[in-house]
């Protein structure tokens, strides 16, 4: 059985010690990113003063995010408002390759602009694992849940296997007869970045979108034990 991003390293980097001073330096570093810094050289000075590792140090970049920009993302999250729409744009690979990430039992980031995040990196390859037709299936039952009857699963082009996936992102919806578009194309992100509805835990993506719909947290409370870290 496929573990989707895990490192044997984990076990020491994100539990104990480690993941005490892991939250103290994320303090830190959103005093830094709240004074104007940029993540990266911020991440870079702060995992030097505690060694921490690079996968430490991108958990790091990957939950925290200035006061600025989580009161930008949340003023735009769909579900505070009560408001929802009739069709879901859902950045595909990034979504379901973080829902396989916490049924293989790997860390799961919750981080601070409220979105869900993963280690795992894409790198421009990607495999249909044993979890993926459950991580379809928990989206598409999520959608049905807070009634928005259409999706939309955008796919990256330039990734490996894209168009495999898409044939199954499509026999599954029909399986479970749900309503399901799904569209392989050059540039993701920069399509998602116009849109409303969005779904992704993409930060750049959530900077720039109309609005989106922060599903994955509700998606995770029905797994019950997962590997979950918050700094």
């Amino acid at each position: 059985m496929a573990k989707r991003g895990f490192v044997p390293e984990d076990g020491e980097q994100f539990t104990g010690k480690q993941l005490g001073l892991l939250q103290k330096a994320a303090d830190e570093v959103q005093f830094l990113l709240d004074q104007g810094y940029d993540v990266k050289p911020v991440t870079t000075f702060v995992g030097n003063h505690y060694m921490f590792s690079e996968r430490q140090r991108l958990a790091l970049a990957r939950s925290v995010s200035s006061k600025e920009w989580i009161g930008k993302r949340s003023g735009k999250e769909l579900l505070k408002q009560g408001n929802l729409i009739k069709t879901a744009r859902i950045d595909g690979f990034n979504t379901i390759i973080t829902l396989e990430v916490a049924l293989s039992g790997s860390p799961i980031l919750y981080c601070r602009d409220g979105a869900v995040r993963d280690l795992a990196g894409l790198r421009g390859t990607y495999r249909v694992i044993d979890k993926t037709q459950k991580a379809i299936e928990l989206i598409l039952g999520q959608l049905k849940i807070l009634k928005i009857p259409e999706s939309v699963f955008y796919l990256d082009a330039p990734v490996s296997n894209s168009g495999r996936l898409s044939t199954f992102i499509r026999q599954c919806a029909e399986d479970i007869g749900s309503h399901v578009q799904v569209q392989v194309i050059p540039d993701v992100d920069r399509m998602l970045e116009q849109m409303e509805g969005v779904i992704s835990g993409d930060a750049i993506i959530l900077n720039h979108c109309i609005s989106w719909i922060n599903i994955m947290p509700r998606i995770l409370d029905q797994l019950g034990q997962i590997w979950k870290i918050q700094l």
